[in-house]
């Protein structure tokens, strides 16, 4: 029942989140339909998805599919620097928002690759891969949609120091509720 769950959230934010680009037709109906109204459903169905893969990862029965290289927590835990560090980019002040054209999506993607490293069970890589290949999907769809990236005018280098704190922050943040609630603690 559980996997059924996860299965559910990841198709669930799947559909919430390319509604968009594969479906404009049903999303500006929906938005004709209910007004306003429409971004609070399709933000409550990413919350309900969210919900979805937390309960049905956690409470899922543990079936190894490969060993995670000992090596693969150093990785991580970079990675997830940089992770988080992309993912802020996007919205920064500084100038690592004119490195790349999708930072939060390829911040996303790093943050389940770096997931899929050290978890080699099949609830690790239904959630992470299914989420991995949701960015990269999406990362397609908005090119394919709109080719051309007009890059925006980099900001002054204290917009970046900025955000290098605001990652080392959120990157304590991260570790300490990983301590708490999800253990072994990749470190």
């Amino acid at each position: 029942m559980y996997l059924a769950l996860l299965l559910l959230g990841v198709t669930l934010w799947w559909g919430a989140h390319l509604l968009k680009r594969w479906a404009p037709a049903a999303r500006a109906g929906l938005e004709v339909r209910f007004g306003p109204g429409a971004r609070g459903m399709i933000a409550g169905l990413l919350g309900l998805s969210v919900l979805l893969m937390i309960i049905g990862y956690r409470g899922s029965d543990f079936v190894p599919l490969y060993t995670p290289p000992s090596w693969g927590v150093h990785i991580n835990n970079l990675a997830m620097l940089v992770s988080i560090f992309l993912f802020g980019a996007g919205s920064s002040k500084g100038r690592a928002r004119t490195l790349l054209r999708h930072p939060m999506l390829t911040g996303f993607l790093i943050w389940t690759a770096a997931h899929l490293l050290v978890n080699g069970d099949l609830s690790s890589v239904i959630l992470f891969g299914g989420l991995g290949l949701w960015s990269v999907v999406q990362i397609f769809a908005i090119n394919r949609a709109t080719p051309e990236w007009h890059r925006p005018e980099p900001g002054a280098i204290g917009g970046d120091a900025k955000l290098v704190v605001i990652t080392l922050v959120l990157f304590a943040i991260i570790t300490g509720i990983h301590s708490i609630f999800i253990w072994p603690f990749p470190g």
